[in-house]
């Protein structure tokens, strides 16, 4: 119930409805959510009033709104016209080429921003620590081969147990690329950002994410996925050990379109923890 919520620096000429209260109430008390109302329904104010509530009350220190790259500067003049004053920092293409992207993300850590706002293939080139990164990758190939001992012990299937060695094998390639280019240019992690509170707009558009597993034919599950959902679900896992798996929102009106598989994706990104 937000009902009670008051909203410091608010445009007075903009009234928020019920669900909407709601919807922030649920982002302010509750753990990393997943607010999927339909398209019209006022999710982007829904992130803009969570995020400043969010700040003002001490929750987060900085908050980084993910969003399609054609909608930056749509979101940014939203921003705007819900909270008047707000201090807000909007990403362009140029700031990413390669000459200034450093410069760029030193002013995000630095500057002390309500919201950074980022188009998805920006954010993606703001890459984690290479240790991180080979931590989960390491995770990953543990998992694999505790799949693969299991299932010979259960004696199953041949196919199932091929498929597996090859998800190892491509892994282990992802590692060694990884080794291979450690830290060949300076740059600036999204860890150092002093980002602690993240939404992403659009949130289907990281569907692809890939899951290893020792069923055959799942409907709808990937088992090879985009870099951007990787990347991802690696600055997700990252903001739940920082903030105790309340830093991530995600909004997108068609959380499942093809395949209840997309669920139990949204609950990877979201409820990691549980889901363990």
């Amino acid at each position: 119930d937000g009902s009670h919520i008051t909203f410091s620096g608010i445009n007075p000429a903009i009234q928020l409805r019920p669900h909407q209260l709601n919807a922030i109430a649920r982002v302010l008390y509750g753990g990393n959510t997943l607010l999927a109302h339909e398209v019209g329904a006022g999710k982007t104010f829904e992130m803009i009033a969570a995020a400043m509530e969010s700040k003002r009350l001490g929750l987060c220190q900085k908050s980084i709104f993910v969003v399609p790259n054609h909608l930056t500067e749509q979101t940014a003049s939203e921003f705007l016209r819900l909270y008047p004053s707000a201090n807000i920092l909007v990403t362009t293409k140029k700031d990413f080429e390669k000459r200034s992207r450093k410069k760029f993300c030193a002013r995000i850590a630095t500057g002390d921003y309500d919201a950074v706002i980022i188009g998805q293939s920006q954010f993606e080139k703001i890459p984690m620590s290479p240790e991180r990164q080979k931590r989960m990758l390491e995770e990953q190939i543990d998992d694999i081969e505790e799949g693969i001992l299991e299932v010979k012990r259960a004696k199953g299937e041949r196919f199932t147990i091929k498929q597996l060695e090859h998800t190892r094998k491509s892994l282990k390639a992802r590692l060694e690329k990884l080794q291979a280019n450690h830290r060949k240019d300076d740059v600036v992690t999204f860890e150092q950002l002093g980002v602690d509170r993240m939404f992403v707009d659009e949130a289907d558009h990281y569907k692809n994410l890939a899951f290893y597993t020792k069923m055959r034919n799942v409907a709808g599950l990937s088992t090879s996925d985009a870099q951007k959902s990787s990347d991802m679900f690696l600055k997700c896992r990252y903001l739940d050990e920082l903030t105790g798996n309340r830093g991530v929102i995600f909004a997108t009106g068609t959380p499942i379109s093809n395949s209840m598989t997309e669920l139990y994706t949204m609950q990877r990104y979201l409820q990691y923890d549980r889901l363990q």
